[in-house]
């Protein structure tokens, strides 16, 4: 039998130094007992594994909207992809891998319907605007809740890898490093695999300077990119790139925001329209009739302001619960096409 000291023990034995190690964890805002058989970072991982926000990735867009096919990525499996590429790195350093698959499964948990054109909506309508790190944050904090606990109630390290993923913050632990660092090779890397697959651009199209370099094929890019990684943060008190590897993995981004993340004729202006009427519309209608969210948002409402329970809401949707609750709403007949003008309509009948 393995207990959970032996499982902290073993940490110890094959873990690098500055690996964050479970027995010395900052804890967590509750006090709970221990775990006989998992650590807490393990408890972590399971709690985000089990939760319905991971879940719902499934239906969130990456980046095509509403694509034909069944092979491109989704939020959710752009999340097992990190996780897959952090752990490698975790590995090799010798960092703690359970600290790092938690923080990599639950980076995103906040992300919107549609992906970064919803974040970029919500930003723009809700008072102080929308970032999905902070909404992750509040998520595992708030919003996803269980046998009467508000919250999932993790651990200190986790939830400062979930809140500095990106933006201007830097993880205290390695492990978060690496998780924020994954996240870009995987996005960047994964979403060519699926422009190509759309035929947006083709491999030839890629700059010839970073194929020379990272490598002409997914897996030789994500390789390099990792193998880098560890030889440059091997022994080091931060997860680092080279200069080189850092300059053409750049170049491979800014390639991307002119061909693909930009490119109209991957999003195009009706489809980015629609987006916009969807989430504003639903927006303001949840502002104006708050009785119609549902109870756990109306529980909290002599806590937080009535925005901010909406912005959860919607926050929460898959793209098609929004799109099929936007239908619902405002009795559009969905076989006609509709690009709407984002505004909210009060003369439709309520559901």
């Amino acid at each position: 039998m393995v207990t959970r000291e032996d499982l902290e023990k073993r940490e110890y034995d094959i873990l690098s130094e500055r690996a964050c190690k479970a027995a010395e964890s900052r804890g967590r805002a509750r006090a709970e007992a221990k775990c006989d058989y998992r650590t807490d970072f393990q408890r972590d991982r399971d709690r985000i594994i089990h939760s319905k926000a991971l879940r719902r990735l499934m239906h969130k867009t990456q980046v095509f909207l509403a694509p034909e096919g069944d092979h491109y990525r989704t939020r959710l499996t752009h999340t097992l992809e990190v996780a897959q590429i952090a752990r490698t790195i975790a590995r090799g350093l010798a960092l703690n891998e359970d600290l790092t698959e938690a923080i990599a499964l639950g980076h995103d948990l906040g992300h919107t319907p549609f992906g970064h054109n919803g974040e970029k909506v919500l930003d723009r309508i809700h008072p102080g605007g929308f970032k999905h790190n902070e909404q992750s944050l509040r998520v595992v904090d708030l919003l996803e809740s269980s046998h009467g606990n508000r919250g999932m109630n993790l651990t200190d390290e986790v939830r400062d890898g979930i809140l500095n993923h990106t933006g201007d913050g830097v993880p205290y632990t390695l492990e978060g490093q690496v998780v924020r660092f994954s996240d870009r090779i995987a996005y960047i890397n994964h979403d060519i695999d699926d422009a190509i697959r759309a035929g947006v651009i083709s491999g030839d199209d890629l700059p010839r300077e970073c194929i020379d370099v990272l490598g002409d094929s997914h897996s030789e890019r994500i390789d390099s990119l990792v193998s880098d990684l560890i030889r440059m943060s091997d022994g080091q008190d931060t997860i680092r790139q080279s200069d080189e590897a850092a300059r053409y993995m750049n170049k491979l981004r800014d390639f991307m925001f002119e061909n693909v993340y930009l490119n109209p004729d991957v999003k195009k202006a009706e489809e980015l329209a629609k987006v916009d009427d969807i989430i504003v519309s639903l927006y303001n209608y949840f502002l104006k009739r708050p009785i119609k969210l549902p109870r756990e948002q109306r529980d909290m409402e002599m806590e937080f302001d009535t925005h901010v329970l909406v912005k959860d809401y919607v926050a929460g949707m898959t793209d098609r619960y929004a799109i099929n609750l936007y239908y619902s709403i405002f009795k559009i007949d969905r076989r006609k096409k509709h690009a709407g003008d984002g505004k909210d309509n009060d003369n439709v009948k309520n559901p």
